[in-house]
Formats: C-alpha cells, structure tokens, sequence
C-alpha cells in the first residue's frame, strides 16, 4: 500500500473535512486500542476496489521485474497480467490506464453538516464566517503599529464623537425609540445591510461598523435614529 500513499492520505484528509464524524462513531476496546463502528467500517471497506485497481499494476511490475531477473533459464517469458488484463487490452489495440481515481466523498458543511456544498461551508453559514471573518481581521488591523498621522487622525476622530456624545441630550431621542426597541427591531435589520452603509450612516469606520452589524458592539442612542432610518425600521413597529 505504500505506493499509493498519496492517493490514501488524499482520501482520508478530504473524508476528514467533509464527513461530520460523531463520538458514537468509535470505541474503545480493553487493551485501549481505538476501533471504528461495523457501520463507518463497512463505509470504508466498499473503497477497497479502488485501492485494488492501484496497487495492481505496480504489483505486475515488481512481479515482472523479478521474473525478469530470473538466473534459472536464459529466456524469461512475460507472466500473465490477470490482475489488470493489461496483455488483453493491448492485445486488442485499447490504451491501459495505469492509474484509478481515488473515491470523492460528497462535501458537506463544516458547520451544519448540509451537504452538496462546493466549498466549505453552505451559503448561510458562509455568510456568518465572512462576517466573524472581517472582525478579526479588523481586531489585526487595530494591532498592527500605526504611524503618527494615522494616530492623529484616530485621536480626532476619537475626540470629535467623545464632544457629540457629550453635547447630545438624551431628550432629542424619540420616545419611541428604546434600547429594548433598538435590540428588537433595529439590531436584526443591521444583519441584512452593507458595512459600509452603516459606517457612512454613523460616520465611522468599517471595522467598528462590522461589530455594530454582528452585535458585537452596541452604538451610542445618538446613532439609534440613523440606523432606525437605514434599515426602515417605522416608529409604530411592534416589539
């Protein structure tokens, strides 16, 4: 089995990431050793055709090698190839393909375990992944040194919402608009709109508006009637 290494560990790695392998799947024997259950067994054993198609004619060759350098007798005869008929099909003028392809499992999501996936997750999941995605990227990006324009431009920035937040008064919000109404009505619509809708909206970045679409972050009630106008939540919704 060793010549066809490649194509096992390909096998296995790719069985690895897109089969949802549970706990009831194994066992343990008394001597510690790890089993498989009959079912993933009998999984794994309908495979064995192909790994009989591979190793069969580099298993002719070594015994046609050996044949070959045979001292006993001056004329050595070609042995049968009854394991890939390989004599016959030449015999008949067909092209011999020498290598089988491995078995491909049908992929499923890594996540809620649908299957008839392309890549690795389905369509909704992707979604919530690009989105946990992009805020670690932007927790990177907030990492990585800054130069000293770049610091005087945050500070700024910082230092301009710090003064609307603290000249804004509390009594210019509608009375409609709540934190329970925010959460309830706002919140869900921000999960359908572009990052940089809301960051145009709000004035700020698109990393913090990311954490405000995720819920990550929850905005100043400054910015509760903007948001309310962008994802066209009316004032007469219902909680």
């Amino acid at each position: 089995m060793e010549v066809t290494r490649p194509q096992c560990d390909a096998f296995v790695l790719h069985w690895l990431q897109s089969e949802l392998l549970r706990r009831s799947d194994f066992w343990e024997d008394r001597n510690g050793n790890c089993r498989i259950v009959a079912s993933l067994a009998i999984n794994l054993c309908e495979t064995a055709d192909t790994w009989r198609r591979l190793v069969a004619p580099v298993a002719e060759w070594v015994a046609q090698a050996l044949n070959s350098s045979c001292r006993l007798s001056n004329e050595t005869k070609a042995i049968p190839t009854r394991l890939t008929q390989r004599h016959r099909s030449e015999g008949r003028g067909r092209e011999f393909a020498l290598v089988a392809t491995p078995p491909r499992l049908t992929k499923i999501c890594q996540l809620c375990g649908a299957d008839g996936v392309k890549n690795r997750y389905c369509r909704s999941c992707a979604t919530d992944v690009a989105r946990d995605t992009m805020a670690q990227v932007a927790l990177i990006g907030h990492a990585k040194p800054k130069t000293a324009k770049v610091k005087a431009r945050i500070s700024k920035t910082l230092s301009d919402h710090a003064v609307a937040n603290t000249w804004w008064s509390p009594s210019s919000l509608p009375a409609w608009l709540t934190e329970e109404f925010y959460l309830q009505k706002i919140q869900p619509k921000l999960r359908t709109l572009k990052v940089r809708e809301i960051a145009y909206a709000m004035q700020v970045s698109e990393p913090y508006a990311a954490f405000i679409r995720s819920g990550r972050r929850r905005p100043h009630p400054r910015h509760w009637p903007a948001l309310a106008k962008l994802a066209g939540v009316l004032p007469n919704a219902k909680i």
